[in-house]
C-alpha cells in the first residue's frame, strides 16, 4: 500500500510531461478546424440549445420538481449531461489509450501510468470549457445563483478521483481483454440511464422500489450527479455524508485501479 501511495504521489514529478501531453491532445483535437478551441465553448452551447428544444419544448417535463417549466428541465439535464460526458469520454478513451500510444509504451524510460492521467485531465479541461455555458444559462432558464454553488469544486474533485481510478482499471484490463471496449460502451449507456441524470430521485418508480433505491445508493455516480444538481440547479446544500462516503470509495477505487495497472504494466509492451 505504501509503495502504491508513493507511486501515485510520484506522478507529480511528471507534471511537465503531463502538461505537454494534455496540450498536445487538446491541439490535435481541433487541428484543421477554422474555429479551433472555440469549439470547446460552441459544442456545449449547441448541446444546451438542443436539450432545451427537444426535452424542454417537444417532450416537456413530467416531474413536478420542475413546475412544468421546459426551460428548467433543460437546465437540469445539462447539469448531469455535462459532467457525464467528461466521465464517459475519459472511460472510452482510456480503454484505447495504451494501444494507441503503443510506441511510447515500448520506450523503457517512458512512465506509462501518465497516459490514463492525460486522458482524464484533457477531458476535464473540456468539461471546464463547458462549465461557463452551464452557469450562464442558470439565470437565463429561470434559476438563481446561490451560495451553495461554492461547493461545486468539491463535487468536481470527487468525480476527478473516481474517473481517474476507473481509467486506470479500464486501460490496464483492456490491453489483455479487448472485448472490454465493446462491453464498456454498452455499460456506460446502461450506467447513464441508471443514474439520476434525466430524472430526479423523487421519481415515483424509485421511491416505490427497494431495489432501485438500493442501486441508487450504491451507485457512486448517483451522489456525484446529485452534488452537481444540488449546488447548481436546486441551490441546496450538497449531501455531505453520502458525497463524503463516495469520495472515500473513490480514493479506494483509485488505489485498486492503480494496483491492477501496476501489476500488469510489465506485460503492456508485449500486448500492444
Amino acid at each position: 500500500m505504501l509503495r502504491l501511495y508513493n507511486n501515485l504521489k510520484g506522478l507529480y514529478k511528471y507534471r511537465v510531461l503531463i502538461q505537454n501531453l494534455v496540450s498536445r491532445e487538446l491541439k490535435a483535437r481541433y487541428r484543421g478546424t477554422m474555429l479551433g478551441f472555440l469549439w470547446s465553448f460552441i459544442n456545449p452551447f449547441l448541446l444546451m440549445v438542443i436539450y432545451t428544444i427537444v426535452f424542454g419544448l417537444i417532450i416537456g417535463p413530467r416531474d413536478p420538481a420542475f413546475g412544468g417549466s421546459p426551460w428548467k428541465y433543460a437546465l437540469f439535464l445539462f447539469c448531469g449531461v455535462l459532467p457525464w460526458t467528461w466521465f464517459s469520454s475519459s472511460s472510452i478513451e482510456s480503454a484505447n489509450v495504451l494501444m494507441v500510444q503503443g510506441n511510447l509504451i515500448k520506450k523503457v524510460l517512458f512512465p506509462v501510468e501518465i497516459l490514463p492521467v492525460v486522458v482524464v485531465i484533457s477531458n476535464f479541461v473540456h468539461f471546464l470549457f463547458g462549465l461557463p455555458i452551464l452557469l450562464i444559462f442558470v439565470p437565463i432558464l429561470g434559476k438563481q445563483y446561490t451560495l451553495f454553488l461554492l461547493f461545486l469544486p468539491l463535487v468536481i474533485l470527487v468525480q476527478f478521483v473516481f474517473s481517474l481510478g476507473f481509467s486506470f482499471l479500464v486501460s490496464s484490463l483492456t490491453v489483455h481483454f479487448r472485448d472490454i471496449k465493446d462491453i464498456l460502451t454498452n455499460l456506460l449507456t446502461f450506467w447513464f440511464f441508471a443514474s439520476p441524470i434525466i430524472y430526479t430521485m423523487s421519481l415515483e418508480a424509485i421511491q416505490n422500489s427497494k431495489i432501485l433505491k438500493l442501486w441508487m445508493n450504491l451507485n457512486p455516480m448517483t451522489h456525484i450527479m446529485l452534488g452537481y444538481q444540488n449546488s447548481v440547479f436546486f441551490g441546496e446544500m450538497i449531501r455531505w455524508k453520502k458525497l463524503g462516503i463516495t469520495f472515500l470509495v473513490s480514493v479506494v477505487f483509485l488505489f485498486v485501479g492503480y494496483y491492477v495497472f501496476d501489476k500488469l504494466r510489465d506485460s503492456f509492451p508485449e500486448e500492444v
